[in-house]
């Protein structure tokens, strides 16, 4: 689980964008108690959407 603020570090995001994309949704969150966290799995996930395809050696790859 991941506080807010490394979230922000590890997305290369303000603080408070990442508290507003948690907001929207957009971010996945857990709360326990007064706190909010963002799961490890779901942080995870979001940054792979960014990675380039692996090359499949296609007729592309020469």
């Amino acid at each position: 689980m991941r506080l807010y603020p490394e979230v922000a570090t590890l997305l290369g995001l303000g603080r408070t964008a990442v508290y507003q994309a948690a907001r929207r949704g957009e971010i996945p969150t857990i709360k326990i108690g007064k706190l909010r966290l963002v799961p490890r799995k779901a942080l995870e996930r979001l940054l792979d959407v960014g990675e380039p395809p692996a090359a499949t050696g296609g007729a592309d790859a020469r």
